[in-house]
């Protein structure tokens, strides 16, 4: 989830190498909008939990486990379907897996059967984990190697906006379509996402047999291991402060201003996302320190002033601005690590992406029961220092210093 390493190279002579100096942007916008659609069909759902309550006859608790079932089957397709499918051309199975969020949407909208329900959205939850196991390796390929970097942070643009507007979009388009309405408009999304990567997309080839590598020797890789480690650290941090970002913003007098301090986050992590997409190719490892440092300082003062609205909302500006780039970041350096076997270590990211998202629900659940919603930006300074020494020690193999790409 890449030409940059020889081996890939060798085995796509025969396709139209990437000679563009400029991004191919409506190309890769392409797959700045499967991201945004694979985030919206996940989250969407948490704003309409008493509608699709009352549609399926149900608690809101268990129209909750709508969420739950679709990250599950992203956590379970993502490397298995990823290493069986690396001989597969890449637009097919970028469709199929597209065309799997439109089918199974539509099957959402169309069931009245909770049992049939959870089992669809399992299932669309598996497209999303081959569509996010595939989206970073095939932008790549789209690009000459010193433009990887940026062009990773265009696709990864879809993501804060899905965070910020999906759940609120989500709501407001429910109380003009209902529950089941909202979920055929994805199926619409999906249906023209479809049009447009057939029309605009190049397509290229899978793996050679001999360039498929065991998913063990990928995993044992130097560098995987820490990369995926600062994922998870990262992913962690974020997700304990932003599932409860709620509780936190009610004890500085912010209750009420919830979404416009989401809507404050998703704004400063695009630009993040920007200024990481114009140095990363010049210097991954020090943007990805720079970045958990800010992240650091950031978590400082949410601590120190965390029942100061002032404070808070620097704090909310740092977190995002930090955060924004984590995605291109963290992309890039497996992506560059990985050589050939990008497409399985992006499905390995993936993977402990998403089992990140579900532990900083559990973590920062047991802290704010315990210690409270003031101990989070202590544990998001703990982790994120933790990352920054692990980034920090990744200097021959994974986080390299200096340009990715020299001359």
């Amino acid at each position: 989830m890449t030409t940059a390493d020889s081996g890939e190279v060798t085995a796509l002579r025969l396709d139209p190498e990437p000679t563009e100096e400029r991004l191919p942007h409506p190309k890769l916008l392409a797959f700045t909008a499967a991201g945004f659609l694979a985030i919206m069909t996940e989250t969407m759902p948490a704003g309409l939990l008493p509608q699709i309550g009352r549609g399926l006859g149900v608690s809101e608790g268990l129209a909750g486990q709508l969420v739950t079932l679709y990250a599950v089957g992203s956590v379970i397709a993502a490397i298995p379907v990823i290493a069986a499918t690396r001989s597969v051309r890449r637009r097919p199975l970028l469709l199929c897996a597209v065309g799997g969020l439109f089918v199974f949407n539509s099957v959402t909208a169309l069931s009245t059967n909770y049992t049939i329900t959870l089992g669809a959205r399992f299932v669309a939850g598996m497209a999303a984990g081959v569509i996010w196991g595939l989206l970073a390796g095939y932008a790549r390929r789209l690009v000459p190697e010193h433009l990887q970097g940026r062009a990773l942070a265009v696709v990864g643009v879809g993501q804060p906006i899905a965070l910020t507007f999906g759940v609120p979009l989500g709501t407001w388009l429910g109380t003009i379509f209902g529950w089941q309405g909202v979920f055929w408009v994805m199926s619409a999304v999906a249906l023209l996402l479809m049009v447009w990567v057939s029309a605009l997309v190049p397509d290229f080839p899978g793996q050679t047999a001999e360039q498929r590598r065991p998913i063990r020797e990928i995993f044992l890789m130097p560098g995987i291991r820490s990369i995926l480690a600062v994922i998870f650290l990262w992913i962690l941090a974020h997700n304990v402060l932003y599932t409860y970002i709620a509780p936190f913003m009610g004890q500085a007098g912010l209750g009420d201003r919830v979404d416009v301090m989401l809507l404050v986050f998703g704004a400063t992590a695009i630009v993040g996302i920007w200024f990481t997409g114009m140095f990363v190719d010049r210097g991954l490892r020090a943007i990805t320190l720079l970045s958990l440092a800010g992240l650091a300082v950031a978590s400082l003062v949410l601590g120190i002033g965390h029942d100061s609205p002032v404070a808070v909302v620097v704090g909310v500006v740092a977190w995002g601005l930090t955060f924004g780039g984590a995605p291109t970041l963290l992309q890039t350096a497996i992506a560059d690590t990985a050589g050939d076997g990008a497409d399985v270590a992006q499905s390995m990211l993936v993977t402990v992406f998403n089992l990140a998202v579900a532990g900083g629900g559990v973590v920062g659940g047991l802290l704010l029961e315990s210690t409270g919603a003031a101990s989070f930006p202590w544990v998001l300074l703990a982790l994120s220092l933790f990352a920054l020494a692990v980034v920090g020690a990744a200097r021959t193999h994974g986080f390299k210093p200096g340009p990715r790409v020299s001359g």
